[in-house]
């Protein structure tokens, strides 16, 4: 009975162990899964949109996107990173660029965050309100209410990000952010803090790390702008900050002080997608019951 009592051949169980793998893309590739991997956690990033100038908006953060257990076949699968939206010089009259998009392109179900708004041009001139996007421009300073871009759009079952804020014919509005609209632009006349909207944080690296906050609107006459939201949005300023590139922000926007400082690109977005650690034991025909002893012992029998 030298198989425990089992008839039939005894067979060695062959152990399989797959390490977490974390993969971050920053410029276009393809992704390709470990042998044992079938779902994957993902974060897509957007690019951001971009500022405008002469007391411009800021631009909308990149679309964010985030889930776990999404299936991904063992075949490679496409991934492209969007680009973030031109910043405006003075004396354009036209809103910021809208930022691109990023993709992660499984066969089954796309993944696509929509780029950032671009920020409401400056006045005088036809109103060029706030661009819509993953998350909105903010509005333009002198065009009215209502005239903040509008985020996740075109719209996701998760919100992919907020609205611009909404300038009112005061200084210019901050963009969006993947949390949080940004606020109303302040009154014209008075200091112009009209921050951008805050990002999100996410841990798949293992440490937070902050995504897709909105620029900070610019300001009319002597005042400086807001600040970018948290998550790699660009300050207003003379000129303005560009968002922080790989990060998905809105570039801030340019304020009217001075030499009328352009408006700040838009940041690049980033795709990073996470494979947990997986162990897998595998065995042709009958186990012995010794076999099926030792592996209880030590932690790995899986029959």
């Amino acid at each position: 009975m030298a198989n425990g009592g089992i008839i039939g051949p005894p067979n060695t169980p062959n152990v399989l162990c797959q390490a977490e793998r974390i993969t971050p893309f920053t410029a276009p590739g393809c992704f390709t899964a470990q042998p044992l991997t079938t779902v994957v956690e993902y974060v897509v990033v957007a690019g951001g949109g971009g500022g405008s100038t002469d007391s411009g908006a800021g631009g909308g953060g990149g679309g964010m996107r985030t889930a776990s257990c999404h299936a991904v076949p063992a075949s490679a699968v496409p991934i492209t990173i969007g680009g973030g939206g031109s910043g405006i010089s003075y004396p354009s009259i036209t809103r910021g660029g809208k930022g691109s998009d990023s993709i992660f392109a499984t066969t089954s179900s796309p993944i696509t965050s929509t780029g950032g708004g671009g920020g409401g041009g400056p006045s005088p001139g036809p109103v060029q309100p706030g661009g819509p996007g993953g998350s909105g421009g903010g509005g333009n300073r002198s065009g009215g209410p209502c005239n903040q871009g509008l985020g996740n759009t075109p719209p996701t079952p998760c919100t992919q990000g907020k609205d611009g804020g909404d300038s009112s014919g005061g200084n210019a509005a901050g963009g969006g952010g993947k949390s949080a609209a940004a606020i109303q632009g302040t009154p014209g006349g008075a200091p112009g803090i009209s921050p951008g909207g805050a990002g999100l944080a996410t841990c798949i690296t293992g440490s937070p790390v902050l995504y897709a906050g909105g620029g900070g609107g610019g300001a009319d006459g002597a005042w400086c702008g807001g600040t970018g939201g948290p998550g790699g949005g660009g300050n207003a300023g003379v000129p303005a900050v560009a968002g922080t590139v790989n990060t998905g922000g809105g570039g801030g926007g340019g304020d009217a002080r001075g030499p009328r400082g352009p408006g700040g690109q838009g940041g690049s977005g980033i795709v990073i997608i996470k494979e947990a650690a997986v162990a897998s034991v595998n065995a042709s025909g009958m186990w012995s019951q010794q076999e099926q002893y030792d592996y209880s012992l030590a932690g790995t029998w899986q029959g």
